[in-house]
């Protein structure tokens, strides 16, 4: 494929950007090298889940070459730092500790009756409105690359406690979405509101108002994370897991002392917010190997969509522990009553921690990771055969 037919093709790129809250840096040190050493690389269909939604709400409104505003979202992610996502303040987090454990003792008479998550989020609202374009209750820029047709569409994913079901908030160019009976498309223009619904990580974050009902992380109930991008015209998607590969045969001690909340927090969160990537991937593969093996007329309503996700070669879990000291003071003295000291890897907090070298070792680390396999990404971008070398035994293209 030439390069003119490449960037025709980017109306059917997929980028599926998946949650794991501080892990989302990750993504952005792929899509930095991504844009460097493939600069002609500008996928049109956008989908992203809570902190991936904040990547992908950035990329689609920004102003500029892709290689801009990937830059761009590179130094917002190094500006971070925790207390501009959440309330560290010792008084603060011993005020709604008490509020829970008042709640919990007196079995809901006493305490605060109304507890909107373990920490107060504000704080990520307002560096969200410092650094994203908005008026009139939407992000700037979105409408303009859609009618400029350098985007398709954006999809951002949130959870309706109400009635349990996924939604994706829509602004795009097709005119008509149907995403089955497991999320519900809805038109919009997204907003900050939006993005912070699909931010709240539930439990430690409040959930949002939106439309009158209450919402929360796009990733509790999203059992299928690329179909937001397949619906919506997908025909190739790169989708990004902060996620490091399962060891096959991991070694375990004779002497594990009882698993800390933390550490059952972290399997859950991996549960409901990376494994189903995974799971989804894997699926797409077998669709893709039983369509090979039918004409074209028994197809019906499938279609063969490519798929490749790129992870982590690092337990991103095991960074966290090494940079948990760099944590604000009363932050890490909570941290202590709800995990363990000899805990091997840290992955509740590796989605929590927002400290700027944490955030820029995930950058790097995500570069790293990119530039070391950007052969096999590159050929399966531009739909060359020669991508099969990054396919393992189980089916699913992806960065080791």
């Amino acid at each position: 494929m030439n390069k003119v037919d490449f960037q025709q093709s980017m109306s059917s790129h997929g980028l599926v950007l998946s949650g794991g809250g501080a892990r989302a840096a990750y993504q952005v040190g792929c899509l930095r090298q991504l844009s460097r050493s493939l600069p002609h690389y500008h996928p049109q269909i956008l989908t992203g889940v809570s902190a991936g939604a904040i990547n992908a709400v950035h990329l689609a409104a920004h102003q500029g070459s892709w290689q801009e505003s990937v830059e761009s979202l590179n130094n917002i992610w190094r500006s971070l730092s925790t207390s501009q996502v959440y309330e560290t303040g010792l008084i603060q987090l011993i005020k709604r500790s008490m509020h829970w454990g008042l709640r919990l003792a007196s079995g809901g008479t006493l305490g605060a009756q109304d507890i909107r998550g373990m920490v107060d989020n504000r704080p990520l609202e307002q560096f969200l409105k410092a650094n994203l374009e908005h008026s009139n209750g939407r992000v700037g820029g979105i409408a303009d690359n859609l009618q400029a047709g350098v985007l398709q569409a954006l999809a951002i994913i949130s959870t309706n406690y109400t009635d349990g079901r996924s939604v994706a908030w829509l602004e795009s160019n097709v005119v008509e979405v149907n995403m089955g009976s497991q999320i519900s498309a809805r038109p919009t223009n997204i907003s900050i509101e939006h993005i912070m619904a699909s931010a709240a990580l539930p439990l430690f974050f409040p959930a949002v108002s939106v439309v009158g009902q209450w919402h929360g992380d796009g990733g509790v109930r999203l059992a299928a994370p690329l179909s937001p991008a397949m619906h919506l015209g997908a025909k190739r998607i790169l989708a990004v897991s902060p996620r490091a590969r399962p060891l096959q045969s991991p070694t375990t001690a004779t002497d594990q002392s009882y698993p800390s909340p933390a550490q059952v927090a972290g399997v859950m969160l991996n549960a409901i917010f990376l494994d189903l990537l995974d799971y989804d991937a894997i699926q797409m593969e077998r669709i893709n190997g039983l369509l090979a093996n039918l004409s074209e007329v028994h197809w019906g309503s499938y279609s063969p969509v490519d798929v490749m996700v790129l992870r982590p070669q690092e337990d991103l879990g095991h960074v966290a522990r090494d940079h948990e000291i760099e944590l604000p003071k009363a932050f890490r003295f909570f941290k202590g009553g709800f995990a363990g000291k000899n805990e091997p890897s840290g992955d509740a907090l590796s989605m929590v921690n927002f400290e700027p070298e944490y955030i820029g070792r995930l950058i790097d680390l995500g570069e790293q990771d990119t530039a070391g396999r950007i052969d096999e990404i590159s050929a399966f971008l531009h739909g060359s055969s020669e991508f099969v070398s990054a396919q393992d035994e189980s089916g699913l293209y992806q960065l080791e």
